[in-house]
């Protein structure tokens, strides 16, 4: 009996492939385990033999042999195979031809050993030798993430080794006299190497490089060294060499157990444009965490000390930069937000002296269930609002540009609306609103056309009914059709105060039925206003889907401002008694194909403002273009009209082979803005990039650029494969 335990007590240190067994083998294993074989028996009084079909259980680990022999004078196993251990979690698996291992695991031989790490990386050998129950040290290896064939070609890359050394505690691979191949072509040597083991998730170590092209800044490579500093944070460092610009690029993240910052940046020292040996660097950052009596802080940074910057490195499309703290709370019923923001301009012709670059806002909503009275419910509103501008100028210039003098404008408001809805006879849905605001405003440098103090109170009310009608029919089509009309009041008159906040107004489906359709208190529509609208939606049973909305406002009067002229510009829609026509539709079908179109017709169903999307996805192709047109408003600081065509594309060509492209094209001045064209070869173990772009617009400060790029990741290092679909397969 206390051989058999032996054994036992062996095959436990071989199944858990863990250091020193530190228990006397005349003990009994102190966790129960299970042996499974075709036969055991004594040979002798030295040796005990399990033979056919060997497999011992242990903890969730399982070990498969042919035989395993167990000699009690030397305290040697031998095991034959095929050899398979497997450990509890499926990352790592040991196959070997066979094995002579101490009792306790702790050092021994393995021969033809190969090691499969997270079905990812292969290790193979001639021999694999444990040492001290922690280190596996392979012999004449090779290492691999592609798929290994026994038709006798080479692997697409590989690495030999004189010696790999496996650290399983720190899960780190140690290379010795290395040698990366290609189709087993030698590339370049490398005395020492060191990579982290495929199962460790985060680990410190370069990153994928990358080879770019640029017209702007030369050629030149990037190369991201990545830095574990705990658990809780690491850092990028990524230098960036070409011949115009010496860079070094910087990202830095932390989880706190109440939130998480990221914050990316770069420093460059370049001879682009004009000036030469600039220093230019910029800031991006932001982070999110949770307050006390769910309240929640966001904030982010950024900045830049050159305006061309984002744009000659590609670190950003943005040409006005915000910075913002904020703390918010969001409950069913309350609603409570405070922001800060700083806003910067890299526009040209656009000055931050007189740019509002300081605006403070704040908000609080309360919604109050009325189960007496007159029911329905009531809702509360305080809102605030300042913007400050360094400009110390006092005349004052058009309203509609809210850039041509210093003033600046704090704003409160107060508001308590009522809402109650009805359900009539026919299923006629109605609600009612009625309400009052009042505007305060103070106005510092406002020049002799605007009041400097003004307190305004605006009473409204409205009534809306709308008619859901629906229709099904015997093949599971259901058709419903929805009639919407609305008459609203809204009386008091516009002060005599700058217009600083709604200079661009957006007419669509969102505002068609509000009270008034200007974006903030400063301005609002006065007087009797109805609206109607009319929309039709089909669902299939296939899972296609139609939609159509069409929609307009009359008034009893032309809105006009109080610094004189209309109150909307020419191309919001809403100038005029009658508004254009709003049209709107939907189209979307089974099989990934959405198209998505708005716009809106003067009396002459002439077009004012138009847009359409049309989309198609599936496991191929991702396919879109977008178009916009604008019609020309100097309001709107648009001297002329927008025609512009978006198209974007990515199509698997192949099982191993995707091609993306990009399209930006002006139709009013003829000329395309942007375009990009680009092709991935993935498999299980690589991934291959080519990437070429050009901007064609020029500016007094952009001029036209060329970018080309270059990159190659390693999987099952750099990358994991979790789209099995790339995966090779071996020809039988």
């Amino acid at each position: 009996m206390s051989r058999v335990l032996r054994l036992f007590a062996c095959l436990v240190a071989l199944v858990e492939c863990l250091p020193a067994l530190a228990q006397d083998m005349r003990q009994a294993l102190p966790d129960p385990a299970m042996l499974v074989a075709d036969d055991v028996f004594l040979d002798g009084n030295t040796q005990l033999i399990a033979t056919g079909n060997v497999e011992a259980l242990y903890n969730g680990r399982r070990l498969q042999a042919a035989r395993i022999t167990y000699d009690r004078d030397r305290e040697m196993l031998m095991i034959e195979g095929p050899v398979t251990i497997e450990d509890p979690e499926g990352r790592l698996l040991v196959l070997a031809d066979s094995a002579q291992l101490d009792r306790e695991m702790r050092n021994g031989l393995m021969r033809g050993a190969r090691i499969v790490m997270d079905d990812q990386v292969q290790l193979a050998a001639h021999e694999m030798a444990r040492v001290s129950g922690r280190y596996n040290q392979l012999s004449k290896a090779a290492v691999t993430s592609c798929r290994v064939c026994k038709n006798g070609r080479p692997p697409l890359w590989q690495i030999r080794a004189r010696r790999v050394i496996h650290d399983q505690q720190d899960r780190q691979l140690y290379f010795e006299g290395a040698q990366f191949r290609v189709l087993d072509t030698p590339i370049f040597y490398l005395p020492r190497l060191r990579l982290p083991d495929p199962t460790l998730d985060r680990a410190t170590g370069f990153l994928v490089p990358s080879l770019h092209n640029s017209t702007l800044l030369g050629t030149g490579v990037r190369v991201p060294y990545f830095i574990r500093i705990g658990d809780d944070r690491d850092l990028t460092i990524t230098p960036y060499v070409a011949t115009k610009t010496r860079t070094l690029e910087l990202r830095y993240r932390q989880a706190f157990r109440t939130g998480e910052i990221e914050v990316e940046g770069a420093y460059s020292r370049d001879d682009v444009g004009v000036a030469s040996g600039r220093n230019r660097a910029y800031l991006f950052g932001e982070g999110r965490f949770d307050l006390p009596r769910d309240f929640q802080l966001r904030f982010d940074i950024e900045a830049v000390n050159d305006d061309t910057y984002l744009l000659d490195y590609g670190y950003g499309q943005k040409d006005r930069l915000d910075s913002e703290i904020a703390i918010e709370r969001a409950r069913r019923d309350e609603y409570v937000r405070g922001a800060l923001t700083a806003f910067h301009s890299l526009r040209p012709g656009e000055s931050n002296v007189t740019l509002p670059t300081i605006v403070v806002n704040g908000e609080y909503e309360r919604r109050l269930p009325l189960s007496s009275g007159p029911g329905g419910e009531l809702r509360l509103g305080l809102f605030s609002h300042g913007h400050y501008r360094s400009s110390s100028l006092i005349s004052d210039g058009a309203d509609f540009d809210p850039w041509a003098d210093g003033r600046d404008v704090g704003r409160l408001t107060l508001s308590a609306d009522w809402h109650r809805g009805w359900t009539l006879p026919g299923g006629v849905l109605s609600r009612v609103q009625a309400g009052m605001a009042m505007d305060a405003f103070a106005i510092n440098q406002s020049g002799i056309t605007s009041q400097s103090r003004a307190v305004n109170l605006t009473p409204q009310a409205a009534v809306q009914l709308r008619w859901p009608l629906l229709r099904g029919q015997g093949n599971g089509t259901t058709h419903m059709i929805e009639p919407v009309a609305q008459l609203a009041w809204i009386g008091g008159s516009n002060p005599t105060v700058p217009n600083d906040e709604s200079t661009r107004i957006e007419f669509d489906e969102g505002n068609l039925f509000a009270m008034s359709r200007f974006t903030a208190p400063d301005r609002r529509e006065r007087g009797l206003s109805g609206a109607l609208g009319l929309s039709w939606t089909r669902y299939g049973a296939g899972g296609w889907q139609n939609s159509l909305a069409v929609g307009q406002v009359i008034r009893n009067e032309t809105q006009l401002d109080p610094a004189g002229g209309f109150a909307f510009s020419n191309s919001s829609g809403l100038r005029e008694r009658y508004s254009d026509l709003l049209v709107a539709g939907q189209f979307q079908t089974d099989n990934g194909l959405t198209m998505t179109a708005r716009g809106l017709f003067d009396h002459g169903f002439v077009t004012t403002k138009a847009e359409a999307r049309a989309s198609w996805y599936n496991d191929l192709a991702k396919i879109g273009a977008t178009y916009i047109w604008l019609r020309n408003d100097p309001v709107e600081n648009r001297p002329g009209n927008i025609s512009e065509w978006a198209f974007d594309a990515s199509y698997r060509l192949s099982k191993h082979w995707t091609g993306k492209a990009d399209w930006r094209y002006d139709v009013a001045a003829d000329q395309s803005v942007r375009a990009g064209l680009g092709v991935t070869y993935s498999n299980e173990c690589v991934d291959v990039t080519l990437s070429a772009s050009r901007r064609f617009t020029s500016s007094s400060i952009l001029e036209p650029s060329t970018d080309i790029s270059f990159t190659v990741g390693l999987r099952g290092f750099t990358t994991k494969t979790r789209d099995q679909s790339y995966v090779r397969t071996c020809e039988k």
